[in-house]
């Protein structure tokens, strides 16, 4: 165990034995029983007991990648069944308006865009706790429901309402859950009638935030699938469905694939060294550095079953990877022809060619990636065989939109439908 998790646990233990012991996970498949799309949503996100947050947050693991729920199991044992689902959807919906990977203002409105964030979110839940922040009540009393953060941002800025004030950044007492430390777990709503806690959105570097984007966008895609598969959204209202379809719609950028691929590979390779210092904990632990590059293992089936203008179409994608990596290729059809086998320098552009006719087995291709210590395998397919023999690295699947939408099997990694032009 690293000893940024031990801190890590340290502070998520309860320091009063009073404390209730509330596990969410228990709860939550209940909870979301009518809304099948949060709750497909849901299952892609850790969720993670924390008494040093008042109530509950979502945010960006640092380490990991992925992104996490935390709650003060004292402040959930508090609440009733349709506010602890309101709860859970309103940190879905920061994950699903991209409060976390893509919108960000300047320091110095941080406060007043955290308040924007949940107006927006608000505008959409009927059951949080008492007190909570709602267009069209209280302070917010003059302002329309279901408008974006940004237009509640604008309005923020030029017709604040009264009592609202803008605190400057680091004031503890009015940072609006945006700025500095959170307070210890009371279980209590933050001022004004913010609950949530936005402290950690900022927690990661720009890397780990890249790779977070590319999960949260397969996470939203295969959401979006099983919502869609019994025509059932629950409570999302209409105009947000049509924002996430289309926002999973499209072609796949190859360039963030296989950034993303890479970086996510890299993860295994990193060390600590105290000649680095730890952005979290400052010459307490020490730093992390990445000692070498990914190796990318690319799989090309050459069976019969993959037509010449198929080919040709992986070929030229992978003269686009070449712009940005060096990967070794890996053609096979029943079995690797390992004769063939070569490793694709960065910058280099090549010609398709056919090395193979056979069947498509696709355990030869796993085996060898197995057996050679790549970080990632990357297979470009039909998919028209047997599921294979699980791998000991992260594995892709790239094929066509018509082989996309026909796997010859189901699989839970991620598979990537590219365009075959001629």
């Amino acid at each position: 165990m690293s000893e940024d998790t031990k801190v890590e646990e340290e502070k998520n233990e309860p320091t009063n034995p009073e404390l209730v012991d509330f596990d969410l996970d228990v709860h939550v498949a209940r909870l979301l029983m009518n809304e099948p799309f949060f709750a497909a949503l849901s299952r892609r996100v850790d969720k993670k007991a924390a008494y040093y947050i008042p109530t509950a947050a979502v945010l960006i693991n640092p380490n990991t990648g992925h992104f996490e729920m935390k709650y003060n199991p004292k402040f959930f044992a508090t609440l009733t069944d349709g506010q602890r689902r309101d709860i859970i959807k309103h940190e879905l919906y920061h994950l699903i308006f991209e409060h976390l990977t893509e919108r960000k203002p300047e320091k110095e409105t941080m406060r007043m865009w955290n308040f924007a964030t949940d107006l927006a979110i608000n505008s959409h839940l009927r059951d949080l706790p008492k007190g909570c922040l709602r267009p069209g009540e209280d302070m917010f009393k003059d302002f329309p429901l279901g408008k974006s953060a940004e237009w509640y941002m604008d309005k923020l800025k030029k017709d604040p309402p009264e009592g609202f004030e803008q605190k400057p950044e680091g004031d503890e007492k009015g940072d609006g859950q945006g700025q500095g430390q959170p307070q210890s777990g009371e279980g209590q709503l933050g001022d004004n009638g913010q609950f949530d806690s936005h402290d950690e959105w900022d927690n990661v570097d720009s890397t780990t935030k890249e790779i977070a984007k590319e999960r949260l966008k397969e996470s939203m895609k295969k959401a979006a699938e099983e919502a869609s598969r019994t025509n059932s959204w629950g409570t999302v209202p209409s105009e947000i469905r049509k924002e996430i379809l289309e926002r999973i719609k499209g072609t796949v950028d190859w360039k963030k694939v296989l950034r993303y691929f890479v970086k996510t590979s890299q993860k295994a390779a990193k060390s600590s060294t105290i000649k680095r210092i730890n952005r979290r904990y400052p010459y307490v632990h020490p730093g992390r550095k990445t000692n070498r590059q990914a190796s990318i293992a690319i799989s090309i089936d050459q069976s019969g079953s993959v037509s010449d203008t198929m080919l040709a179409a992986f070929f030229a994608e992978l003269n686009k990877l070449a712009d940005l990596a060096t990967f070794t290729v890996i053609p096979f059809d029943s079995h690797v022809a390992e004769d063939k086998i070569f490793v694709w320098k960065k910058g280099d552009k090549k010609k398709w060619e056919r090395v193979r006719f056979g069947g498509t087995d696709f355990d030869p291709p796993t085996k060898y990636v197995n057996d050679h210590g790549f970080d990632g395998h990357i297979v470009l397919t039909d998919m028209c065989a047997p599921k294979p023999k699980a791998s000991k690295c992260q594995r892709m699947w790239m094929t066509t939109s018509y082989y996309a939408e026909r796997p010859y099997f189901q699989t839970h990694e991620r598979v990537i439908a590219i365009t075959e032009n001629a």
